[in-house]
């Protein structure tokens, strides 16, 4: 198996937490709940951070617990922030991806990845598609979730924004249930509303909703200064970013896990 270097910076202390409760919640919503979609109503709510975090929280945890591996599988073909995000280096056009499984230029075992997280496995998006509908709706694209739900204990998928494009609505479908972030102060609730409706009506499971970017100053773990952690990035291919300014990926704050 070929192997990817991630490399994630640490998190400031109370977001670390949050993410550890986000993790906890996880576990508990059963030993059924194994492929698990995190989306979002927009873009620039961070979902991919939340995703990166909660896939290396589970592996490593997974790892002292009871041996379990967890994967990552980047289905932002749209636009996919992991090369970034993980500070990946690795040749685009010879590396193999999703995008090349999904075209049947490569199989099962050509896509997932081993890294150097503990108990760590990745499916890559090496190659950005413009419209991958079609690949999405393909018979191959369920095969390989359910492929690797029978040989990892979770598998994180990151999706698009479900009020951008229908693709996010589709993978949801296909998942045992999905977390939604949603940006404090700014996703509007019609948009929240219309995110939540179109998860139920995919048949997939609400596991609950992350608040993320929550202003906690004054609360007690305020004075650890979280707000100053981020990452800023865009999307394209038809569904850019209202506000196109770098954003803010921190304090993830687990609400429930209820959905409520």
């Amino acid at each position: 198996m070929n192997q990817l270097n991630v490399n994630l910076p640490e998190l400031p202390y109370a977001v670390s937490e949050a993410m550890n409760r986000l993790r906890i919640n996880i576990k508990f919503c059963g030993k059924n709940t194994r492929k698990i979609l995190l989306t979002s109503c927009q873009p620039n709510e961070g979902k991919s951070t939340i995703s990166s975090y909660l896939w290396k929280m589970l592996a490593e945890a997974g790892k002292v617990v009871d041996g379990f591996p967890t994967v990552l599988v980047d289905v932002d073909l749209r636009k996919s922030v992991m090369k970034t995000r993980f500070q990946m280096d690795y040749d685009d056009d010879t590396t193999m991806g999703l995008n090349h499984y999904l075209s049947g230029m490569a199989e099962y075992e050509d896509v997932v990845y081993s890294t150097n997280i503990p108990n760590g496995y990745m499916v890559p998006c090496t190659q950005l598609l413009e419209n991958p509908s079609a690949l999405l709706e393909d018979v191959r694209f369920k095969e390989l979730l359910n492929t690797l739900s029978e040989n990892y204990r979770f598998v994180i998928i990151d999706s698009p924004p479900l009020g951008s494009v229908a693709d996010g609505a589709l993978i949801a479908s296909l998942c045992d249930g999905a977390v939604l972030v949603v940006r404090a102060g700014t996703t509007p609730r019609t948009l929240i509303k219309q995110s939540l409706y179109e998860i139920q009506q995919s048949g997939c499971k609400l596991l609950g909703t992350v608040l993320n970017r929550a202003d906690v100053k004054g609360r007690a773990y305020g004075k650890y200064g979280y707000g100053k952690y981020g990452y800023g990035y865009g999307y394209g291919y038809g569904y850019e970013p209202k506000d196109k300014k770098n954003s803010s990926d921190s304090a993830a704050t687990d609400k429930n896990s209820t959905g409520k």
